[in-house]
């Protein structure tokens, strides 16, 4: 296995656990959460918000980082190069992976600055108001369902470029 697809392995499994924690979080753990808020005589959200969402949250945060670290140098070394992709600056199959570097980056905006910061006022992490808490819910909630609606577009781009697909 030469450097060039190792990289994009690893890319690929980064992938698979940033955007399949984003999917859990999205289908799975928000409506359980609000479930188990309604149930008066079950644990409640306690739970899932003690235990599994840091541990999600973390593993979701960094499978971001990875993603998109090995993703660059997977764009440099697969002769594309990073800033012609990012650039739109060459023929149609780098313009592709391009836009789907802007939406990766986009998400990994949103996941360091809109969706961590605020998780953290919402499972109590950090000291916050109840207004504020409300506010974080709204911001993190958008946000995440932003990233959701990103990745398939994202995801196209990236099976687009390796597969040679003009679009």
């Amino acid at each position: 296995m030469n450097t060039w697809s190792l990289v994009v392995w690893l890319h690929v499994l980064a992938g698979i656990v940033w955007i399949g924690l984003l999917y859990y979080f999205n289908f799975v753990q928000v409506p359980a959460a609000a479930e188990g808020a309604a149930d008066t005589d079950g644990p409640g959200p306690a739970a899932i918000s003690k235990y599994v969402a840091p541990r999600a949250l973390l593993w979701f945060r960094w499978g971001a980082v990875a993603t998109w670290i090995t993703g660059a140098i997977a764009l440099e070394s697969s002769g594309a190069g990073l800033v012609a992709a990012f650039t739109f600056n060459g023929p149609t199959p780098v313009i592709v992976i391009g836009i789907g570097a802007w939406l990766g980056t986009i998400m990994l905006f949103n996941v360091w600055v809109l969706i961590w910061p605020n998780q953290q006022k919402i499972l109590g992490m950090v000291s916050a108001s109840p207004e504020e808490i409300a506010k974080a819910k709204n911001v993190a909630l958008l946000a995440s369902r932003t990233n959701t609606m990103l990745s398939i577009p994202m995801i196209m781009c990236m099976v687009g470029f390796m597969h040679g697909l003009p679009f």
